[in-house]
């Protein structure tokens, strides 16, 4: 979905336009309900790892994606990514095809089938715990410990797509950010066997951009995350531009950007998902921070990886 996320999903306290959205929020829920009980359920030929949230974007579902791909690598297995198919969602392909195999379809279970048939032995879902015709061997939700659940709704009225009960049918939970006991004592409560991890980014080349002057921009679900990394790593930024969700850089735009550091000596820094948008030409004007997930407890996370396999 490309968008702006409004301001009043994150707040804590419910807003005046949270509650004017309550019967479409209603409406979609009950619908969801419905498409769940009438469903098709699919089995897979082959293992299932499925990482999903339900915070509306910016949870760091694919960096976690491209580690599980490297721990399954390392165990001698042959995984390949699934995607559901959308034209908007070019990027993150084009990002795990840099990576590794990648199949599509409008129906996942005709991807998954398909990278069976070639001989792939793991399927890594990015995305998909919503989708009810597929059982899964392992299903991962990801949280952003700053973002959290937002005022805690359901779209339209905030950013969850599913409430929090859900977890009842996840397995694991990665929050990416700092310790938090509240958030830990929330997913425990609707789930109790739930196994939590918490993981980092690590930048793989910032010692490139320190001492120079920074305009950073980014078109992600939670642009204020690669701010903020930018800033904790003690990196001039000098200016910071947000663009919506997946967002496509037109010539105009990009033009524009470049324009900024013609007079002051600065460098345009972005994402990589971001940096997979920009037009070829351009690409070469342009730096990207390149970054990779730490898990804690990485060794516990990857024998709950190995029991599925």
């Amino acid at each position: 979905m490309i968008l702006f996320k409004p301001k009043f999903w994150d707040k804590n306290q419910i807003s005046f336009f949270s509650i004017i959205l309550l019967p479409i929020t209603l409406l979609i829920k009950f619908l969801f309900f419905f498409k769940e009980l009438l469903t098709k359920k699919y089995e897979s030929p082959i293992p299932i790892i499925c990482v999903g949230n339900i915070y509306l974007g910016g949870t760091g579902k694919t960096p976690l994606c491209i580690e599980i791909f490297s721990i399954l690598k390392n165990l001698n297995m042959n995984p390949a990514f699934i995607r559901k198919q959308y034209a908007h969602f070019q990027d993150e392909t084009n990002l795990q095809k840099s990576i590794g195999p990648v199949y599509q379809n409008k129906k996942r279970i005709k991807a998954i089938l398909e990278a069976s048939k070639n001989n792939m032995n793991v399927a890594i879902l990015d995305d998909g715990f919503q989708d009810f015709s597929i059982k899964k061997n392992l299903s991962i939700i990801c949280f952003n410990e700053k973002q959290w659940i937002g005022n805690g709704l359901t779209i339209p009225s905030g950013p969850l797509r599913s409430n929090l009960s859900v977890l009842k049918k996840a397995d694991c939970v990665v929050i990416n950010g700092k310790k938090n006991k509240n958030i830990e004592n929330k997913l425990l409560h609707e789930n109790e066997k739930i196994k939590i991890f918490y993981s980092n980014y690590k930048s793989q080349n910032i010692d490139e951009f320190k001492n120079k002057k920074i305009i950073a921009f980014a078109g992600i679900g939670n642009p204020e995350n690669f701010f903020d990394l930018l800033m904790e790593n003690k990196l001039n930024v000098i200016e910071t531009i947000k663009f919506p969700d997946h967002h496509k850089y037109s010539e105009i735009e990009l033009e524009n950007l470049l324009n900024k550091i013609k007079d002051n000596n600065s460098i345009l820094l972005t994402t990589e998902k971001d940096y997979f948008r920009i037009s070829e030409k351009n690409k070469i004007k342009i730096k990207y921070l390149k970054i990779s997930v730490e898990i804690e407890n990485n060794n516990q996370f990857i024998e709950v990886v190995k029991k599925i396999i």
